[in-house]
């Protein structure tokens, strides 16, 4: 299945006014010893894109819940890359649904997209054997 960028994030936006992308990525490993420790499955490394430690764009989480609200995504799109199986995805889709880690708008559907890709050859073997790309609105 091919995607080109338009494609993918044509889904994000519902309408034109709609169009605050955020994107995070992980893992975020400065040094080989942290890059050995950390869990690469694709649960791990689904739940922890939607932490604000792994977002590219300074968020008011905690200013928000502070004051009563819930920060909440219009639709979410991860990019896993990697060694995976199809199921270990589902599953993963289950439990954060399950566990209510994303909040969405009331208005309309709740929807976490999951393209998947095959890892570059080009990347060294040492790096993670999983690693993923949201883009968030």
């Amino acid at each position: 299945m091919n995607n080109d960028l338009v494609g993918l994030v044509a889904s994000l936006i519902p309408t034109p006014r709609c169009h605050f992308l955020m994107t995070g990525y992980t893992p975020l490993a400065y040094d080989l010893a942290e890059r050995s420790v950390r869990k690469t499955t694709v649960l791990d490394v689904m739940r922890r894109l939607l932490q604000n430690k792994n977002m590219m764009v300074s968020t008011r989480e905690s200013a928000l819940r502070l004051a009563g609200r819930n920060p909440c995504y219009i639709s979410i799109l991860n990019i896993i890359q990697g060694e995976m199986d199809p199921t270990q995805v589902h599953k993963s889709l289950q439990r954060i649904r399950e566990r209510k880690l994303a909040n969405f708008i009331p208005w309309g559907p709740a929807s976490i997209q999951v393209a998947l890709s095959r890892r570059s050859p080009y990347l060294s073997q040492g790096g993670p054997k999983v690693s993923g790309l949201m883009l968030a609105n």
